[in-house]
C-alpha cells in the first residue's frame, strides 16, 4: 500500500514537472507582435499612372493612417499582371504584402496556358474596392466620332487600326477583343505594361483607340485631350463627365458588356485577424470623402463588402469571362 502511494506521488511529481516546464517554455516564447508593426507593401501589377495605380495610391494614404504604418505602393508591371501577382503569391502570409487586383486576376487562368502560382489556392480575399466602366476613347483630333465610325473604318482596312491596353488579359484587352468578335472586325491589339504608357502613346498618335478604365482616362476626358465614344457597361455611367456618353450596346453592338473592377488580395494563409484588420482599414479608406471625390467622378461604384462577398464576386467573374474567352477565342496575344 505504501509503495503504491509512493509511486503515485512520484507520478504526480513527474507530470507536475512536465507541466511546469511547458508553462516556462510558453512564457519564454516571444508573443506575436501586434499587427502591423512595420510598413505594408501594396503591389500594383501595372506601371505608375494608370487607373489601378491611382486607386491604390488614393487608398494607401488613409489605410496607412488607420493602420498606424505606411502603406507603400510597389509597381510591378508585366506579363498581363502575372509578375506582380506572382510576387504576392510567393510572399509571406503575414499581412505585410497585398496586391491590388483587377479583372485580369480572374481572366489569366483562362487565357494563360501555365501560371507560376496556383490561382485557386494562392490568395486570400480582403475586399472588393469598386466596379467601373471601361471607356472607349480616341484622341481629340481623331476622325472617329462614334462607334459606327470605328466599325466602318475597321472593316474598310482590316488590321490597320490599333487599340491599346494596359496588358494582355486586362479588362481593356478583353473589352477590345470582345468588341472585335461581336462586330466581326480586325483591330490590332497593342499591349503595354500599364495604362499610363498606353495612354501616352494614344495621345501621341502611336495607337488609334483604347478601351481604358474610367479612372485612368477621366482627367484626359475632362480636359478635352481624349474623346469618349462609348462606355462598356450595360447602362450609362453616372459620372458627370460620362453621363451623356452612350454604351457600346446602345451604339449598335448588341449584348456587349465589359466591366472593370479593383480588389485587394493577401497571400493565402494570412491569419483571419490580420485579414480583418486590413479589411477594416480598406473599408475606412473607400468611405472617406477624399476617395469618393477622386473616384466617383470617374464612374467607380464603391463596394467595400466582406472578404466573403469579394470571393463570391470574383468566382462569378472568373466563370463569366471563362465562357466569353472560350466562345470568342480570346488569347493572351
Amino acid at each position: 500500500m505504501q509503495s503504491t502511494m509512493t509511486l503515485a506521488r512520484a507520478g504526480n511529481a513527474f507530470f507536475l514537472s512536465i507541466a511546469c516546464a511547458a508553462a516556462a517554455s510558453l512564457a519564454t516564447m516571444p508573443a506575436r507582435a501586434a499587427f502591423p508593426d512595420k510598413p505594408i507593401k501594396l503591389v500594383v501589377p501595372f506601371a505608375p499612372g494608370g487607373g489601378t495605380d491611382l486607386v491604390a495610391r488614393t487608398m494607401a494614404i488613409t489605410m496607412g493612417q488607420e493602420l498606424g504604418q505606411p502603406v507603400i505602393i510597389d509597381n510591378k508591371p508585366g506579363a498581363g499582371t502575372i509578375i506582380g501577382t506572382d510576387a504576392v503569391a510567393k510572399s509571406a502570409p503575414d499581412g505585410y504584402t497585398m496586391v491590388m487586383a483587377t479583372v485580369a486576376h480572374v481572366v489569366n487562368p483562362s487565357i494563360q496556358p501555365k501560371l507560376p502560382y496556383n490561382h485557386d489556392k494562392a490568395f486570400a480575399p480582403v475586399m472588393l474596392v469598386g466596379i467601373s466602366p471601361n471607356v472607349l476613347v480616341v484622341r481629340a483630333d481623331s476622325p472617329l466620332k462614334s462607334v459606327k465610325d470605328l466599325i466602318d473604318a475597321a472593316r474598310k482596312d482590316p488590321g490597320k487600326l490599333s487599340f491599346a491596353s494596359q496588358g494582355a488579359g486586362t479588362s481593356a484587352h478583353l473589352a477590345g477583343e470582345l468588341f472585335k468578335n461581336l462586330t466581326k472586325t480586325n483591330i490590332t491589339h497593342i499591349p503595354y505594361r500599364g495604362a499610363g504608357p498606353a495612354i501616352t502613346d494614344l495621345l501621341g498618335g502611336q495607337v488609334d483607340v483604347m478601351f481604358a478604365t474610367a479612372a485612368a482616362v477621366g482627367t484626359f476626358v475632362e480636359n478635352g485631350k481624349l474623346r469618349p465614344l462609348a462606355v462598356t457597361t450595360a447602362t450609362r455611367s453616372a459620372a458627370p463627365a460620362l453621363a451623356k456618353v452612350p454604351t457600346i450596346a446602345e451604339s449598335g453592338v448588341l449584348g456587349y458588356v465589359a466591366d472593370s473592377w479593383y480588389g485587394l488580395y493577401a497571400p493565402a494563409g494570412t491569419p483571419a485577424d490580420v485579414i480583418a484588420r486590413l479589411h477594416a482599414a480598406a473599408k475606412k479608406a473607400v468611405q472617406t470623402e477624399a476617395f469618393r471625390k477622386r473616384v466617383e467622378s470617374e464612374g467607380l461604384v464603391i463596394q467595400g463588402g466582406s472578404p466573403q462577398d469579394f470571393d463570391k464576386y470574383a468566382k462569378g467573374e472568373e466563370a463569366r469571362w471563362r465562357k466569353v474567352v472560350k466562345e470568342n477565342n480570346i488569347t493572351a496575344e
